[in-house]
């Protein structure tokens, strides 16, 4: 709502007011489309206002939708978008090269026009190498990056070829039965919420099977030294204790500025399973990267 200012009469020997710009109005959210590096519509919102700006980017197979309860939490402070990558949610999927370089251009594509001069890049697990392609192209106004439940394995070995293989031609083979146990076995504690799960499942089954299986090909073969060369911000996971353990020593002899952070009891999906430990975690390193001195 519009507020209307100086309905009441004016005292005839005050001066007019000088012209004054016009105080910040927070966005509401709304769609709004940019064009990627390669042509693809590339849906956002925009909510709340101030800096630094958070952007929320989500995992392989799922949608911005994802970051829900990050909105509400977060929208009084700062900035807040939140993206569908190509081929996901509302974006378009006229695209043949499903690589983390094309995702990382969707996201720099959507935050170009953009006033913000501090960017705080928030990645879900394929959203994690996505926001460090992400960073590359935004450069000085990227202050920092933020991984959730993902980097776990950066400087590890690759697994085996024929693990690789396998999980790949199981999506081929039937993408739906075989992406829906996999969610359900993988990614969640023994005590999660079994709706959740069900919701989960459901969705990343039912995404295009071609932009899925590209993508986690692309993921598996994505290369994370050369794209993290020129960052110099902090780049920080945020990660679950569920499976693979973050090795911060190991992760930190490859990105000399990562730390990370554990939530324990959490599953892969922890910002939407445990939302108001998440984003107390999440401020606590908003805080470290906005107010260093205070850390």
């Amino acid at each position: 709502m519009l507020a209307i200012a100086g309905c009441g009469q004016r005292d005839a020997e005050s001066p007019p007011a000088a012209d004054a710009a016009p105080a910040a109005t927070a966005a509401d959210g709304s769609p709004q489309i940019a064009t990627s590096v390669d042509g693809v519509h590339i849906q956002y919102r925009v909510y709340g206002q101030g800096e630094p700006t958070l952007v929320f980017v989500h995992g392989w197979s799922c949608d911005s939708s994802y970051w829900n309860a990050q909105i509400e939490a977060f929208r009084q402070r700062y900035t807040v978008v939140t993206v569908d990558l190509a081929g996901h949610g509302a974006s378009a999927r006229n695209r043949t090269d499903w690589s983390m370089a094309h995702y990382g251009a969707d996201v720099a594509a959507a935050v170009q026009s953009l006033p913000s001069k501090q960017i705080i890049l928030i990645g879900h697990s394929m959203g994690g190498p996505v926001v460090i392609e992400a960073a590359r192209l935004l450069q000085d106004r990227t202050v920092a990056v933020i991984g959730v439940d993902t980097y776990k394995s950066i400087g590890a070995p690759p697994p085996p070829a024929a693990q690789v293989a396998a999980f790949v031609d199981g999506m081929e083979q039937d993408f739906i039965g075989y992406t829906r146990g996999f969610v359900t076995n993988t990614f969640f504690t023994k005590t999660a919420d079994q709706q959740l799960v069900n919701k989960i499942a459901s969705d990343m089954s039912s995404a295009p099977a071609d932009v899925a299986i590209a993508s986690s090909k692309a993921m598996t073969n994505w290369d994370y030294v050369e794209p993290a060369k020129g960052i110099k911000v902090p780049i920080i996971a945020i990660n679950s204790d569920l499976g693979l353990l973050t090795d911060d020593a190991r992760i930190s002899k490859v990105w000399p500025t990562f730390r990370s952070v554990t939530v324990t009891g959490t599953g892969h999906f922890l910002m939407m399973e445990e939302p108001a430990r998440f984003d107390e975690v999440l401020e606590e390193q908003i805080q470290t990267i906005v107010n260093p001195a205070s850390s």
